[in-house]
């Protein structure tokens, strides 16, 4: 499959106006992807967990122009105000997916978005916040023609769309397990979208759950867009590509077998790998935060005297996603509340869990 099939045929139907809502999870990366090529493509393949509790609502308003022009018209409206900051993505946005999405020149659109979590702080919130948008526009889309598609084709070309706005917003469309970019032992995959994990997963993995400690809830110093550009000269870059199609290789036995130590190895290292990729590019950077190792550090003390199969993953920023099963939420929660949670920018967390994908309300 290539980029020419998600461009559109021919519109049969126009609306004067309308309102679309949509809300799409975050995801966390557990096999980390960082570095990319082309447009909004890949450096290595990744898998993350859906998340239940992390999500965007976006409330598409829609407006048919009186007068028809190639331009885009648009306001962006986060948590009730309205929000200039947003627009320059939104518009860099618009101008990736014209070509697929040509309606958009015919619309004044009003973008009403808000978050159950901190923006910008290192959960993805471009991912959530990109997928919402993405399947407000393909919805609408969908309106526009009679052409009778599979709902596999408009979950792929919603994915598709996503991805341009934001590389892991392709990876929030599905749950519980999805895979984004193109891996030799995963039928399906694709550079191009995210497809759900299609091979067996083991029970120790049903309703995983994900408490997510906001150490720091201000905006990141350095973006993720910022920081997979620095990929391109790194001196580290091959290796790290490398070892990212064998940790994928490793997660598919361990998500089979359920073997939960080997689940901490890859997810930690991941986590720190990432990081590391940061420290050693040019410039520099960093965005982890002391108390984030204070975390890191208590997590595995509490391990080593327990032994739990709790663990930790880091996404592009301070906060700690403190991933382990299900049935140790009640003795790992008090372990949160009891060691953790004073780590924390105004003792705040998150409880979350494995979710299921974007949804209509």
């Amino acid at each position: 499959m290539s980029e020419s099939n998600f461009l559109p045929k021919k519109y049969m139907s126009v609306f004067k106006n309308g309102t679309l809502t949509w809300e799409s999870p975050s995801n966390i990366a557990l096999v980390k992807y960082w570095g990319k090529y082309g447009e909004q493509l890949p450096a290595n393949p990744s898998i993350s967990f859906t998340l239940n509790n992390c999500k965007t609502t976006t409330e598409l308003k829609f407006q048919l122009k009186e007068n028809p022009d190639q331009e885009f018209e648009f306001d962006v409206f986060f948590e009730g105000k309205k929000s200039e900051g947003f627009k320059p993505k939104i518009d860099k946005f618009f101008k990736r997916v014209e070509k697929y999405l040509p309606f958009i020149t015919r619309y004044v659109f009003e973008i009403h978005t808000a978050n159950t979590f901190p923006h910008s702080s290192g959960i993805a919130s471009s991912a959530s916040g990109m997928s919402a948008l993405a399947c407000c526009l393909i919805a609408l889309e969908k309106s526009l023609t009679n052409e009778q598609l599979t709902e596999e084709y408009w979950i792929q070309k919603t994915s598709f769309i996503a991805r341009l706005g934001s590389g892991s917003a392709c990876r929030s469309l599905e749950g519980d397990l999805v895979v984004w970019g193109e891996h030799s032992k995963i039928k399906g995959s694709s550079n191009l979208f995210g497809i759900k994990y299609p091979y067996r997963v083991h029970n120790n993995f049903n309703n995983y759950q994900d408490t997510i400690l906001l150490v720091d809830k201000g905006e990141k110093q350095v973006s993720s867009s910022v920081g997979h550009d620095l990929m391109h000269q790194h001196p580290f870059a091959k290796k790290r590509f490398e070892q990212a199609q064998e940790n994928l290789t490793k997660m598919m036995s361990i998500l089979e077998s359920g073997n939960l130590s080997e689940f901490i190895k890859i997810i930690e290292s991941e986590a720190l790998t990432l990081h590391a990729m940061m420290m050693t590019s040019m410039p520099y950077f960093i965005l982890i935060k002391p108390n984030t190792l204070e975390i890191i550090n208590k997590i595995w003390n509490y391990r080593n005297q327990t032994n739990s199969k709790v663990c930790f993953t880091l996404d592009a920023g301070a906060n700690v996603h403190v991933l382990y099963p299900e049935h140790e939420k009640d003795t790992v929660l008090v372990f949160i509340k009891n060691e953790l949670v004073a780590y924390c920018q105004n003792e705040q967390y998150i409880c979350d869990r494995i979710g299921f994908g974007a949804k209509k309300l």
